[in-house]
């Protein structure tokens, strides 16, 4: 099994200069600031005749915006101010290169373009996300033929140099990113319009049948309770929300039924611990009406979980609650205390475990500052928060101010 020397969260890391260079100078795409994002387009297959294509699009108009908050517009233009550079320097490389690393610090650029397409309704930021799961998926390779996989076995999949030994197949590092892809896939299966539109369907399609076999059924089969019924909170929600995204969206009933299974047991009875996530929470002991949690399955010692892998569970949980699955607007409440009372009692100070202690840095970005959505008040203060200001921050906190201007209009 391999052991990769580094799971933590990335912020980032810059591709070397000469790649860097040879992308700039060999890119037909401009770097910066793009103005008009509508005008971008990724076209797969330009050589059919599309009927439903046909039609012009006009993304849909936005509900007004809660007295007092950033509209989604003003979001989108300091997203936009980053998404040319970032696609450039970092997300493009990234989805293009064969090392899994690399994949795991992707997800936060097909969060961003998913977040901000549910936004605004622009295909672009769609259409962006897309470009980076057809990248990965069109960048792997037989197991068989990787010179140090630990497997060697039919499945399609990547190496990482960061493994121990360098060039293993690391799971960590594919379900980080794929939960990402699984989201984005959801979106064009419960968007009747893209739906319907022959050039989406075929790319999801085609990137659903590969997450289905080269995903989940692949680290399923290897062996679950090592690869996919992980050993920490956050490790293990990853497949949580993988499983849900497919349960959601597969054709074939036995499948279904497979996915709903890790679901059920990753929430409520891990086959391999004697824990699960809906039994790990607990009323936090200094704040009633938060949650504490530790992020190991055979402990509930504090300080618990850390804040930046807490970013991970949340993540998750927000989009369980969402699709009606598992998690109840209770839940959601005392995850939003947690953050606002707990986490980030006061403007800038921030902890770094989940009981309240430490120092932590407030990188929100990954998970709890998606429970903005919930709450007004908050995303206030997120709208004022200065930890983490990159197109993933700015995509959701557009997506939080349309999903509480939806429900404003309700």
């Amino acid at each position: 099994m391999s052991n990769p020397r580094c799971s933590c969260r990335s912020r980032w890391i810059h591709v070397p200069v000469v790649m860097l260079a040879f992308l700039l100078c060999g890119a037909c795409e401009v770097s910066g600031r793009i103005e008009d994002p509508e005008a971008m387009a990724f076209p797969v297959d330009p050589a059919h005749s599309p009927d439903t294509d046909a039609v012009p699009y006009t993304p849909p108009a936005l509900p007004p915006t809660p007295a007092g908050l950033r509209p989604v517009t003003t979001w989108e233009g300091m997203f936009v101010e980053e998404w040319g550079r970032e696609h450039m320097q970092t997300f493009l490389p990234w989805s293009n290169s064969r090392d899994s690393w690399d994949f795991y610090n992707l997800a936060y650029g097909l969060d961003a373009n998913t977040a901000m397409y549910r936004a605004t309704g622009k295909r672009a930021y769609l259409d962006r996300a897309l470009l980076y799961a057809n990248n990965l998926m069109a960048s792997a390779r037989v197991s068989s033929s990787l010179p140090n996989s630990q497997f060697k076995d039919g499945y399609l999949g990547w190496t990482s140099s960061l493994s121990s030994p360098a060039g293993q197949e690391v799971p960590l590092y594919e379900s980080y990113c794929w939960r990402y892809v699984t989201r984005m896939l959801r979106v064009i299966r419960e968007t009747p319009d893209l739906y319907a539109t022959y050039t989406y369907r075929r790319q999801y399609d085609r990137l659903l049948a590969f997450s289905e076999k080269n995903i989940f059924e692949k680290w399923y089969v290897r062996g679950a309770n090592d690869f996919v019924y992980r050993n920490r909170t956050h490790m293990a929600a990853h497949w949580a929300f993988i499983a849900m995204d497919l349960s959601r969206m597969t054709n074939n009933p036995d499948n279904k039924a497979r996915y709903l299974e890790v679901f059920d047991k990753i929430n409520r009875g891990m086959p391999n611990f004697p824990s699960s996530l809906r039994s790990k929470l607990a009323p936090n002991p200094d704040h009633p009406t938060a949650w504490f949690w530790n992020d190991k399955w055979d402990t509930n010692a504090q300080p618990g979980q850390d804040v930046a892998h807490a970013n991970n569970v949340v993540a998750y949980i927000v989009e369980a609650h969402d699709a009606g699955m598992e998690w109840t607007d209770a839940d959601i409440r005392r995850f939003v205390a947690t953050l606002n009372t707990v986490i980030w009692p006061s403007a800038r100070v921030y902890s770094d475990y989940v009981d309240g202690t430490g120092v932590g840095d407030g990188w929100f970005n990954d998970g709890l500052m998606k429970l903005g959505r919930y709450d007004v008040n908050l995303q206030r203060r997120l709208e004022q928060h200065r930890v983490g200001q990159n197109s993933q921050f700015f995509a959701n906190g557009a997506l939080n101010v349309r999903l509480l201007s939806e429900q404003a209009a309700q």
